[in-house]
């Protein structure tokens, strides 16, 4: 399978890569993000759940560091040219192999940056790679450097994007068509994964997140499925995914009958998240959007039900997470820019009387605001 992308649009990825890591005075960054090598090369793979780097040279340079396994994977999905393995043996540690691959790159005595923050480069690892770098050059945490470029999507970046987000809706519309009382959860499941898979889409960067009865307050995917109550609440929270791209939804629906609070609490979430969509605009901070949403939440009188986060970036993720950086919480300094993408939940779980309701679906920042990128309407569903 090719890449994705287009040959232009990939040089264009990566001279905005080369430069980052020139103005940084970086003579190369170490990347360990999965999703920094998919955006970079095309680089497709869980293989980084095991020890692999790609090098990105100042002087333009991709080499790419993995095991056997993947040596295929990378020449299959990617436009990496010069790919090296290291050997799974006894006593093995490809720290050491990384190190000698530098050496032969010339960046010996050199200035480094790593992605440290990173599944990609578990503790584990990382003690043996500060232990090989050890003389051999200097670094500098780098873990921002891709990331801030991934940030902002390109027309066909943001073209898988709403393909995601069609598949997210093509999920919820499922969902409602299946749950009802005395339905498992694991038809509610089923029916929502094979409206995505079936179409083309992906397996999301963590497991959908299914959860009636008291396990609607946990907002986590937990083992065992349940069968839904006469009276129940049925939280979910998925993605679409296309071509690792993906497009979050959240929703708490009721089944046999809607409680007096329930509708106060589904009114609340949906106030606040029509508050955030009207606050977002290119150059506010993701704090001030955060504190929309906490105001009219607080105002409800839901301060000590409410979540310390609504919203996190939408991208191309890997596993354990499809959370993608940055996170809309009290303070966050950064600003909302054009064709940047983000999931906004309104988050309501009260631990006190065990209800819950939950509200959510990504938007793309346009010029003058934001745009909603469901279909699906904000009502509260009732089976």
């Amino acid at each position: 399978m090719p890449v994705h992308f287009s040959d232009e649009e990939m040089a264009a990825r990566a001279e905005a890569a080369t430069a980052a890591v020139d103005a940084a005075g970086l003579d190369a960054i170490l990347l360990f993000k999965q999703e920094s090598m998919y955006w970079l090369s095309g680089y497709d793979t869980f293989g980084f759940a095991m020890f692999q780097c790609l090098v990105l040279a100042a002087d333009g340079r991709q080499v790419l560091l993995t095991r056997m396994p993947d040596r295929g994977t990378a020449q299959y999905t990617s436009n990496l040219t010069d790919i090296r393995l290291w050997t799974d043996v006894e006593g093995m540690n490809p720290a050491q192999d990384l190190a000698a691959m530098l050496g032969d790159m010339g960046l010996r005595g050199k200035h480094v940056g790593i992605e440290t923050d990173s599944y990609g480069l578990k503790a584990s690892n990382w003690i043996m790679l500060e232990a090989a770098l050890d003389g051999l050059c200097s670094w500098t945490d780098a873990s921002a450097l891709i990331q801030e470029l991934r940030r902002t999507k390109s027309p066909a970046e943001l073209s898988f994007i709403r393909r995601a987000a069609e598949l997210a809706d093509d999920a919820w519309d499922a969902a409602v068509e299946t749950a009802a009382p005395g339905v498992s959860e694991a038809e509610v499941l089923a029916d929502m994964q094979d409206a995505i898979l079936r179409k083309g889409g992906d397996f999301g960067g963590n497991n959908l997140i299914i959860g009636s009865g008291p396990a609607a307050l946990m907002v986590r995917y937990t083992s065992g499925r349940r069968t839904m109550d006469p009276v129940d609440q049925l939280t979910l929270e998925w993605c679409g995914v296309e071509r690792q791209y993906h497009a979050a939804m959240m929703r708490t629906l009721l089944v046999g009958e809607a409680s007096t609070e329930h509708v106060a609490m589904h009114a609340a979430c949906r106030e606040a998240l029509l508050a955030c969509e009207a606050a977002i605009k290119p150059g506010k901070t993701l704090g001030e959007v955060f504190d929309v949403h906490a105001g009219v939440l607080d105002d409800a009188g839901y301060n000590k039900h409410r979540m310390n986060a609504c919203g996190y970036g939408m991208g191309a993720v890997y596993a354990p997470i499809w959370v993608d950086w940055p996170m809309l919480y009290s303070g966050n300094p950064l600003t909302f820019d054009v064709n940047q993408v983000y999931f906004l939940h309104m988050i309501l779980l009260n631990l006190d009387d065990g209800r819950a309701m939950n509200l959510g679906h990504s938007v793309l920042v346009t010029e003058d605001g934001c745009e909603r990128l469901s279909r699906s309407n904000l009502d509260l569903v009732v089976k």
